[in-house]
């Protein structure tokens, strides 16, 4: 069995405002893997519920048979464990879309962690942030989404 464990972090400046979102995905406690993207204007629920689907498709294209999840977000934990109820619309439909994800593994344990210990997602989800400002002269000029840095090769692997 393949198992996968992923760290997960969404970053706002300002709520709404310009996010990010960062996935540290490890494979037998090595870091293998970073995401890190700019989403454009979100709130930050969002920014978690974006990274959440981020790491899912990840664990799915390295065919991972159980995936262990990592936020800091107490919210979305409290979401995916069914202990808060979803009122807003737009994160029940990025809800769903995880939850279809979750359905093509054998097994996906959620966990809720300090914020301490989430520190490589957290700062490629700033990095995704501070990226995109620097690359454009102003908020006007910068895309919905664009994609910092994906692998080794764009970034150092955080844990």
């Amino acid at each position: 069995m393949k198992e996968i464990e992923i760290y997960i972090d969404g970053a706002s400046k300002g709520n709404p405002g310009l996010s990010g979102i960062g996935v540290v995905v490890c494979q037998k406690n090595q870091a293998i893997k970073n995401v890190s993207v700019f989403i454009g204007q979100a709130t930050n629920n969002i920014a978690e519920y974006t990274a959440l689907i981020y790491g899912l498709q990840e664990a799915l294209i390295l065919k991972a048979d159980k995936v262990k999840v990592n936020t800091d977000s107490q919210l979305l934990y409290r979401q995916i464990k069914k202990i808060y109820k979803i009122k807003n619309p737009g994160i029940l439909a990025l809800y769903q879309q995880a939850q279809h994800l979750i359905s093509g593994f054998k097994d996906v344990e959620f966990k809720n962690i300090p914020r301490e210990e989430n520190r490589g997602a957290d700062r490629l989800s700033n990095l995704a942030v501070k990226q995109a400002l620097k690359e454009h002269n102003s908020i006007a000029q910068i895309p919905q989404a664009k994609k910092v840095a994906h692998t080794e090769k764009e970034a150092d692997l955080f844990l």
